[in-house]
Order: C-alpha cells, then sequence, then structure tokens
C-alpha cells in the first residue's frame, strides 16, 4: 500500500465533485449534516480555524458507488477517480454551499461576522448577505458597500471589504490529502471502519454495510432497490437501516450485536444469498398480511419496527407453500401483544435472539408466545390500561387499527380515513379542544381517550370549538363509529373527565375484541391478566422555562401505590440523552439523587423517580423536543418536593410518558 500525500484547494475540489472525478464507494454512510452545521464549517474557513484531512482511495478497478448528495454532477472526467473515504460530510456541504443547493442556503451577517442557514429573518434583512452570492463574484464589492451602508452597517469601508473579500476566498482555502494506492477492497473497508469510528460513532447497521459492501459488491444497491419498492408500496420505514438489521437477523440468528466484523467476512456469498432470499420472501408475506388482515396500508404507525424482524425471518423461512389462516392469526396476535408490551424497548437485542431462536424451532409460534408470557395468562386491556396513555403509548396504535377495523369515516365528508391521502390524510384530533380545557393538566388532555382520528380537511374545520358547537353538525353515527359517547352532557368542558372515562371503556372493549380477533383459541381457557406490568402508571413531564432561563423538568409519577413528583435541570438532562444517543453511559441529578443514564444493547435507561424509563434514543429525542414545543412560563412552576425514590423500580417504555 502507498499513501500520497497533497494539498487541494476547495475551488478544486468543488469542481472534481462536480464532474465526478471525486466518487463514494458504496460502503459510505448517507449524507447527514443539518444546516447548522454547514454553516459552522463555513465559518470555520472563513476563521482560518483547522477543518480536518480528506482520505481518498484511488483504483485500477471499478468499485460499486453510491451517488452524492449534491446537484448538478455531470459525467464528465478529465482524469481517474478518486474514491472518497473519510471527508464526505465536509466536501458534500461545501459543494452544496457552493452551488446554491436549497439545503445549504448559507448567509454572512458582516457585521457580525456571523453564518447561518437563511431564514424569513435573514431574508428580509439586507445586512444578511447570501455566501453563494458573494462567491459568484457578480456584484462588486463596492455596490454591496453601499447597499450596507443604507441598511445601517457601521463598519469602516476597509474592514466590510476585507470581510466579504475572506468570504469570496473561501474556495482557495486548502485541504491536506492522503490518497491511498495498491490496496483492495477488503482493506479498503477495514480503513474506512477504523477512520470513521473516531469521528461521528458507526452504528451497528453503518458497520454491517460497510463490511458487506466489501464482502458482497453491489449490495447497497440491492438493499436500495428493496426499500425503494416498500416505499412506493407504503412501507417507506422499510429502510436500507431495517433491511440491514433484518438481513443480520436472518443470518446470525440475532440481534445486531450478535455478530462481528470478523464473523461477516467470513460468510460465504451463497450464504448471503441465502439470507437475502428470507428477508426478501419474508418481508413480502408480512407486508401482504399486515395489509390484508390488520388493514395498515402504511408503516407509519407503526410503533416498532423490531417486532416485524421474527415474522421477517419465520415467514422468510418457512417452505414456500401457503400459510394457514390460524397461524397467520397467531402471528398478529403476538405482533399485538408484543408492540403493547414494548417488547424491544430493553434488552432488544437479547430479546431479538431469544424470539428468532424460537422460531427457528417446533411450533415457532407457541415459542414466540411463551417468550412473551403469554402462556400463563390472556393479556387483558382495560380502561385502566389505556388512563393516562397518550400518542406516544403503544395503546395509540391499537387505537388506529380498531378505528381501521371498523372502517370508520370522517366526520362531515364522509370518506374512510386512510393515512397519506392529503386533505383526508389521517390525523389525530382533540374531541375536546385544549383551548377549551384550561384548567386541566396537559397529560388529561392528551389523554388517549380524547384523541380521535380524523382527516386534516375535518380538523381544519373544527378549530378550537367546544363538542357543544360543533357534535350537532356532525351525523352521531359518525361520532358513535369513532367510539365516542354522544351523551349531551359529557360535550361541556366541565364533564371532561366524565367524558374520558366513559370513551376510555368503549376504547378498551374495542381493543380487547380486536385482540380476540386473532388470539389462538388454545390461549382461551387461560386466566385474565393486565397487558403489561405498567398498565395504570403514569409519567407527566412538563418543562418549565423561557429563552433566557434554563429549563426545569418537573415528572410526576402515578399508579397503584405509586406518588412522586420530581424536577431536573433540562440542559443537563439533555446532555446526558445527547451522549447517551452517542453510546456513552453518564448521570443526571433528578430531585437531589445521581442517577444512571445507560446505553442497554440499542436503548436507553433512565431511572425516574419509581420508574426505569427505557426507550430508542429517537424515543427520547422526540420526548425533549415535545417538552420544548409546549414548554411553560417559569413563573406557573409549583414547588416540589424533592426526594429521592427509595423503594423498587418499575419498568415503564419511553412511549408510556406524557
Amino acid at each position: 500500500m502507498h499513501i500520497d500525500q497533497a494539498t487541494l484547494q476547495v475551488g478544486e475540489l468543488i469542481r472534481q465533485v462536480t464532474h465526478t472525478e471525486i466518487r463514494l464507494p458504496e460502503l459510505q454512510r448517507s449524507y447527514v449534516w443539518r444546516p447548522t452545521q454547514v454553516a459552522k464549517l463555513v465559518d470555520s474557513l472563513y476563521r482560518g480555524f483547522p477543518f480536518g484531512s480528506l482520505l481518498f482511495w484511488q483504483s485500477d478497478e471499478e468499485p460499486a458507488t453510491r451517488a452524492m448528495a449534491v446537484a448538478g454532477a455531470v459525467e464528465k472526467p478529465f482524469k481517474p477517480p478518486l474514491y472518497l473515504l473519510d471527508g464526505q460530510q465536509r466536501l458534500t456541504s461545501l459543494h452544496r454551499v457552493f452551488t446554491d443547493h436549497q439545503e445549504a442556503q448559507i448567509v454572512f451577517h458582516v457585521e457580525k461576522e456571523r453564518f447561518q442557514n437563511q431564514s424569513a429573518v435573514t431574508e428580509a434583512d439586507p445586512n444578511w448577505i447570501k455566501v453563494y452570492s458573494l462567491l459568484r463574484g457578480e456584484e462588486s464589492l463596492i455596490s454591496m458597500i453601499g447597499r450596507l451602508r443604507s441598511a445601517g452597517c457601521q463598519l469602516p469601508d476597509l474592514e466590510i471589504e476585507r470581510r466579504l473579500s475572506a468570504v469570496r476566498a473561501l474556495e482557495r482555502r486548502t485541504f491536506h490529502v492522503e490518497i491511498l494506492r495498491d490496496c483492495d477492497y477488503h482493506d479498503v473497508s477495514e480503513i474506512f471502519v477504523r477512520v470513521n469510528s473516531a469521528g461521528r460513532p458507526l452504528s451497528r447497521a453503518d458497520l454491517a454495510m460497510s463490511t458487506l459492501s466489501a464482502r458482497w459488491p453491489g449490495v447497497l444497491e440491492k438493499f436500495q432497490k428493496e426499500a425503494a419498492h416498500w416505499r412506493h408500496a407504503g412501507y417507506g420505514d422499510l429502510d436500507v437501516d431495517f433491511l440491514t438489521r433484518a438481513f443480520a437477523a436472518a443470518l446470525f440468528g440475532g440481534g445486531m450485536s450478535s455478530w462481528s466484523v470478523s464473523d461477516l467476512s467470513k460468510v460465504a456469498e451463497p450464504d448471503l444469498a441465502r439470507a437475502w432470499d428470507v428477508v426478501q420472501r419474508g418481508l413480502k408475506a408480512l407486508v401482504h398480511l399486515l395489509k390484508s388482515d390488520l388493514r395498515l396500508s402504511r408503516s407509519e404507525s407503526l410503533p416498532s419496527l423490531t417486532v416485524l424482524i421474527p415474522l421477517v425471518v419465520l415467514l422468510g423461512e418457512r417452505p414456500d407453500e401457503p400459510v394457514d389462516e390460524q397461524t397467520n392469526k397467531a402471528l398478529l396476535y403476538w405482533l399485538l401483544i408484543a408492540t403493547v408490551r414494548a417488547r424491544y424497548s430493553t434488552s432488544s437485542d437479547t430479546n431479538l435472539t431469544r424470539d428468532i431462536q424460537a422460531v427457528r424451532k417446533p411450533e415457532p409460534v407457541r415459542g414466540l408466545l411463551r417468550n412473551l408470557g403469554v402462556l400463563q395468562a390472556v393479556p387483558a386491556i382495560t380502561p385502566d390500561s389505556i388512563a393516562g396513555r397518550s400518542k406516544e403509548s403503544p395503546y395509540f396504535f391499537l387505537s388506529l387499527l380498531v378505528a381501521q377495523r371498523r372502517r370508520v369515516r370522517d366526520w362531515w365528508y364522509s370518506t374512510e380515513i386512510m393515512p397519506g391521502e392529503q386533505d383526508y390524510q389521517l390525523q389525530f384530533h382533540h374531541v375536546h379542544p385544549v383551548a377549551t380545557l384550561e384548567r386541566f393538566d396537559k397529560g388529561e388532555i392528551n389523554d388517549l381517550a380524547n384523541l380521535a382520528f380524523i382527516s386534516r380537511k375535518a380538523n381544519l374545520k373544527i378549530s378550537d370549538r367546544s363538542p357543544v358547537d360543533y357534535f350537532p353538525t356532525v351525523n352521531q353515527d359518525r361520532l358513535t363509529e369513532h367510539l365516542i359517547p354522544v351523551a349531551e352532557d359529557l360535550r361541556a368542558a366541565e364533564a371532561f373527565p366524565r367524558f374520558l372515562a366513559e370513551r376510555r371503556r368503549l376504547l378498551a372493549e374495542a381493543m380487547t375484541e380486536l385482540l380476540a380477533s386473532f388470539r389462538p383459541g388454545w390461549l382461551d381457557q387461560l386466566p385474565s391478566a393486565p397487558a403489561t406490568n405498567s398498565d395504570g402508571y403514569k409519567l407527566t413531564m412538563v418543562l418549565y422555562g423561557s429563552a433566557w432561563i434554563p429549563g426545569t423538568l418537573v415528572l410526576h409519577a402515578s399508579g397503584a401505590g405509586v406518588a412522586w413528583s420530581g424536577s431536573t435541570d433540562m440542559d443537563d438532562f439533555v446532555a446526558a440523552i445527547t451522549a447517551a444517543t452517542r453510546g456513552q453511559d453518564g448521570d443526571v441529578r433528578i430531585s437531589d439523587e445521581q442517577v444512571p443514564v445507560q446505553v442497554v444493547e440499542d436503548a436507553i435507561e433512565v431511572p425516574i423517580g419509581p420508574f426505569v424509563v427505557s426507550g430508542t434514543a429517537q424515543e427520547w429525542l422526540d420526548i425533549i423536543h415535545r417538552e420544548r414545543a409546549v414548554m411553560q412560563a417559569p413563573g406557573r412552576m409549583p414547588a416540589v418536593e424533592h426526594k429521592p425514590w427509595a423503594g423498587e423500580r418499575i419498568p415503564l417504555p419511553a412511549g408510556s410518558t406524557d
């Protein structure tokens, strides 16, 4: 292996990308940088800060490649291509800025010497100048200085000129470049994994794809083609990342942690092909089952995609013969119970390995149900099961299935509600609008029993009107279809608690009927038990803060034998969760108790009062976004007693918080 070193100007690198003289080998990941990161990179170039080097590979062979996330590239190379191994995010970002890409509209405030992404505010303020306009050089500096003077800029002309010229000179900044020669694709794959592990951590799926692309050229194209097929079929969540996880499960019989790079590099190509065939066959059978028997036309509503993987393996490895109706129903029964119980919210790889082992044994369905613990008791959904649950709860998914099963229609337009149909796109609506419920807390307002599935068009028509006003304009049969109590004495805000209680009863009965319609007959003789161990327990979060005052996250836990309140500094909480999303354990102070924030397989666990709350990184980030979106004023924050929890802690899925 030989390594050449050189320096290349930014402008030359941009030209090479445009002419496809710089390409991405398929082992590369997708472009993920956000506009804020792009603006910081431009700022680093402007200030002369270090911004890293680039690593290329030059080869006589033509490896499989993937497209760079740039616009305007043309197939007119003037010399042999270089394959980019390290620096994709930076080089793609710069190409976007230099070519006026829609997602890289970076602007520069001359007086503040600040870069950021274009917004409605900066667009209306002449003090902000678009970086692309400066780079093009179509307007003279004298003209720009005049416009800035008119806009109120107080800098001397020479200083304005210096700053504008520094932006125009960005294309002359240089990258240190290393070029690998005389090495094969397997070595390049190993180098890529090692180099990129030092930057943004490689996910297990990233690592698998990078290793696979060296072992099985063209694999990315196979996965992308399969993902595109399911995207067109309404199942866009079955993306390359999901397919990689399902493929690893079929190949190694477990979660992503059940294999290593060395294991994958030893697998023979026929075995790789067989595992891929299992995934394709299994998905085809499973999606058909979801659409026909659950009436789930799209994938967005699925709270967890991991629950699909054992079924993909089971159906993909079956003999090529029809599955009988009872087995199909039993598989869906397992899927529904696994979803309600958040089967993979914690110890996901361990549980996934157990479930795949079960599907490869005789009586696979019985084995799956045994792993869930439902061979001892039939899960029962009661009004208490769904009390305090919101749209993040798995029970929200069951309420959607109930609505789909009942073929509910829109309240005024009489169209059947189906996800993704523009004006009739499925939405959830507060039956009692938020504006009418000021004296109730957030948990009650967002309770599952106060949500109904109607179209966007109907939602806009209702606006903030009370049921007292708009119920009389709705066909009462439509309300009944949606399991909404129509009694007139439940329509006013004062009757809201009684409305919730009655609707919970109706929803719980319908959910129980839904589960019973799929339950194997040989389970009917078992006693009933709560659907999940967390039934009746509730954790409510409320963020108090402002743009100037650090936020405090107030926490309230309730349930059978549980009543606890506490708080934590939101900045510290976010920092701990953010570190955990990068795989780093940490801690956070909650009510005078330093508690661990731990990464357990691919979940993040946080002890909060009487609960151990567990969820994926995305679920935790969604919670943070949710609380920031409805932040309350600091003056409204109640007094909170800081008392650590002394008893045993109850597992609670992050999706069951509000």
